[in-house]
């Protein structure tokens, strides 16, 4: 095709596109009229509707106001409904059922709480100030059932219920109280106590423990804690302090305790002793639990009720330990301070737990206060004791020369305090933290060379110094075996219990000496001069002995014997290992020389003058001697010897 049809072509093609476009436009202009129109329109019916569409908004909120107050009348209508049910059940009382008594109360507590905060119409105040009328008469019902209920089942506790809480140890039946024994009455029982299980009674019911607890819940809601406070406090007081006293708790002032008895008192401290374990670890701990229980949730009416409740109770009991603390010291108290103090230290971690609040400070520190002041009284006891034992001055001697009743006194004392060593030891510790042991060892030497120096002052009343000497080694003996036997040993040592074995054997020798050195020297050939006077008897002129010196030593030996024989049978050696010991020393020295002596110029006597018994002045045989020595030492009266 050639160019000029090509563009002919194009032409064509130009003028319909030009024809469609207008066309186009047309049509929009058209549709943007009608458009126009139907907006128009629409305002118009919009406007024509608003009203309608307000008027329905305005019937939609008013239904919405109607649910909204129907169920707001609903609510009060609801809570009217639950005060007069609740009034009801109030009215009634709690005593036919205590637990829907309580929940009235919360219900009339919670509407009370309504309709003080839906004060949406005139009558509110009214409904307000009848509820709280109501709820005050609720309380005070409750105050009332609290208080019955509290009463009815607090119970004086019976000594036996209190005993059967007891380790089987402690009980009464294994252990009389108020009565010790020389072998320290509970030292096992004591050492053990620690770890017994001991078993607080049932001060209330566990069933009633509840009902209380939401009684006292209720009360304190109210306001009412000093009610509250008043009626646990009386109720629960009166009935520990009559439980103690049933037990046999009593009051008792230093001037009490000054006016008794030895006897009498200490039998009270063990009874002391005694209730102290019953109060504390039963009736005390049994106290805290169900005021734990039932003031539950009211930290400080509780600490504060429990603190008043047994106040009075617990200074009945400290205050018997603080008058015998402060009495008057004496040596047979020791040993009860030294109970009481460790009655108190075993208690010590128990106290501290049940009174261990600020509202029970005093109490805490009353019972650490008497620990203290035990210990301190039983230590310047030891400083009476020590002094008392140098300065003992019984005039009264034992006339045998046996033991003498302050040693065996001394020596009881000493071994008893051994039984309470780790007492002792934790007593030392109460003022210094120096070595327990080096304490005691101290102490113990003291009193043993104490001792020692009064005894030598007490033989120095024998007139024969013979009989001072068996008085001593008497007394030495007893000190050394007594210490060898005991846990002293191991305190004192070996060097000790050597060196003082020694002074008894010196004693001993002392002894021989003084008694036969003169009864010796008539036996004693050695030493004799010969004389020509009255004939020479001997075939050796060395050692001849005339006749008139053979008769004097015999009759001399004789008398010495006989009188030494005659008192010496009365003295007495307890022991006898050490009785023997002695009678075989004597022998020793004295039978081989009395038979050399016999046997040289006994058989030659009888020749030198014909006609005269030679039992004129040879009155005894070797075995004469013999068995009269065996005599010796047994203590005997001079009519026992005559029979």
């Amino acid at each position: 095709m050639g160019v000029p049809q090509a563009m002919a072509a194009l032409r064509d093609k130009a003028a319909l596109v030009r024809e469609s476009l207008q066309k186009s436009q047309t049509i929009t202009e058209s549709m943007v009229s009608i458009l126009g129109s139907f907006d128009h329109r629409l305002s118009s019916l919009e406007t024509a509707m608003r009203p309608t569409q307000i008027r329905t908004h305005s019937i939609r909120r008013a239904h919405e106001n109607i649910d909204k107050t129907l169920k707001a009348a609903e609510a009060i209508l609801g809570r009217f409904d639950l005060t007069r049910k609740a009034e009801a059940k109030i009215l009634r009382g709690p005593h036919e059922d205590l637990e829907s008594y309580l929940e009235a109360i919360d219900q009339l507590r919670s509407n009370l709480q309504y309709f003080t905060t839906h004060k949406c119409f005139k009558s509110t105040s009214g409904i307000i100030t009848h509820a709280n009328n109501l709820l005050t008469k609720a309380i005070s019902k409750l105050e009332d059932e609290f208080r019955n209920l509290l009463t009815n089942y607090s119970k004086v506790v019976e000594p036996d219920r209190l005993f059967d809480g007891l380790p089987d140890s402690l009980r009464p039946s294994a252990t009389s109280p108020g009565k010790r024994n020389d072998s320290k009455k509970d030292s096992d029982n004591q050492k053990n106590s620690e770890n017994a299980v001991y078993t607080p009674p049932t001060l209330i019911p566990p069933r009633v423990l509840p009902l209380l607890h939401n009684l006292a819940q209720q009360m304190v809601q109210a306001g009412h804690q000093q009610q509250l406070f008043r009626i646990y406090r009386d109720t629960r007081a009166s009935v520990l302090e009559q439980s103690l006293r049933k037990l046999g708790v009593e009051r008792l002032s230093k001037d009490d305790v000054q006016k008794m008895q030895w006897e009498v008192l200490e039998a009270k401290i063990g009874n002391w002793i005694h209730y102290m374990r019953i109060a504390v670890k039963l009736l005390f701990a049994g106290e805290k639990k169900i005021c734990d229980q039932i003031l539950a949730g009211i930290d400080s009416l509780r600490d504060q009720c429990y603190a008043e409740i047994t106040a009075n109770s617990v200074s009945v009991l400290l205050s018997f330990g603080e008058a015998i603390a402060k009495s008057k010291r004496s040596p047979e108290k020791l040993f009860v301070l030294l109970d009481m103090y460790e009655i108190m230290r075993e208690l010590q971690s128990e106290i501290d737990y049940l009174f261990g609040t600020k509202s029970c400070t005093e109490m805490r520190e009353s019972a650490q206060s008497l620990t203290k002041r035990l210990a301190q009284t039983a230590q310047e006891t030891f400083g009476d004791f020590e002094e008392a034992v140098a300065k003992d001055a019984t005039k009264t001697a034992v006339l045998d020369g046996t033991v003498h009743p302050l040693t065996s006194y001394v020596i009881n004392y000493v071994k008893f305090l051994f039984d309470y060593k780790t007492t002792l030891e934790q007593l030392f510790q109460e003022f210094e933290e120096s070595d327990t042991e080096a304490q005691l060892k101290t102490l113990t030497t003291r009193i043993m060379e104490a001792l020692q120096t009064n005894l030598d002052g007490k033989s120095k009343q024998y007139k024969d110094p013979a009989l001072t000497q068996l008085f001593l080694m008497n007394n030495m003996h007893y000190i050394v075996r007594s210490v060898r036997r005991s846990e002293a040993k191991d305190l004192l040592g070996d060097d000790w219990v050597q060196i003082h074995r020694r002074i008894v054997q010196q004693h001993a020798n002392q002894y021989k000496r003084i008694s036969w050195a003169k009864v010796l020297q008539c036996v004693t050939i050695q030493g004799a001069a010969p004389t020509g006077g009255g004939g020479i008897l001997g075939g050796d002129s060395g050692s001849g002995i005339s006749r008139a010196m053979v008769k004097d030593r015999f009759k001399n030996f004789n008398a010495q014997f006989e009188d030494l024989h005659m008192r010496q049978c009365q003295w007495n050696v307890p022991d006898s290992e050490l009785r023997e010991s002695l009678r075989l020393a004597v022998a020793e020295v004295l039978l081989p020389a009395y038979r050399s002596f016999h046997k040289r110029f006994g058989q030659v006597l009888p020749m030198a003058e014909s006609g005269k018994s030679p039992c004129k002045y040879i009155k005894y045989k070797p075995e004469d001697l013999e068995r009269m020595l065996s005599e010796f030492f047994e203590g005997k009266t001079c009519v026992e010897q005559k029979r």
